[in-house]
């Protein structure tokens, strides 16, 4: 009996010295927000006071890179841009850009994950290889006739990126 109770307070004791881990919580905005610009209340989503982020030091850390791209402002709770994000650079032309982040809280430590959907805005223009197009029609060419130039390149993806041009007088 006293081996068994034994066992469970070294159990309990191992749990409590391992850090706690919670669920994911997801955030979503628009690429090229100014700095300080507001994403969310992490505070308020996770049901804490915001006393309680400076007590226990609050910090937001980006899983597997040293650059600091979101804040955490101990005194209100919110989650905040800390730098200009441009998805383009961040995530290349993949489909879907998503920072991964922690929210840390110590004493005792506490985990929190952040998942950060980085939305595409229009901020590239279309660009075509040279400045310059020559096209050779001749006289003879009926009207209506459609030639093939080389297709525009735009960096940035999904609906804005390039749809479609027309040349005009």
């Amino acid at each position: 009996m006293v081996l068994k109770m034994l066992f469970f307070l070294w159990l309990s004791c191992l749990f409590s010295l391992l850090h706690i881990a919670h669920g994911e919580r997801s955030y979503s905005f628009p690429e090229e927000m100014k700095r300080g610009s507001i994403i969310g209340n992490i505070a308020k989503d996770l049901g804490m006071h915001t006393g309680m982020l400076s007590i226990r030091r609050a910090r937001i850390e980006t899983e597997g890179s040293d650059q600091h791209y979101c804040d955490i402002n101990v005194r209100n709770g919110e989650l905040i841009v800390a730098e200009r994000i441009d998805r383009e650079g961040l995530c290349g032309k993949k489909p879907s850009c998503i920072l991964r982040q922690e929210l840390v809280l110590e004493d005792p430590l506490e985990l929190h994950r952040i998942s950060i959907h980085i939305q595409d805005i229009n901020d590239n223009s279309p660009e075509f290889k040279g400045a310059k197009i020559d096209l050779e029609i001749q006289e003879s060419t009926y009207k209506g006739a459609r030639f093939v130039i080389e297709e525009a390149r735009d960096a940035d993806v999904g609906q804005n990126s390039v749809q479609q041009y027309s040349l005009e007088k």
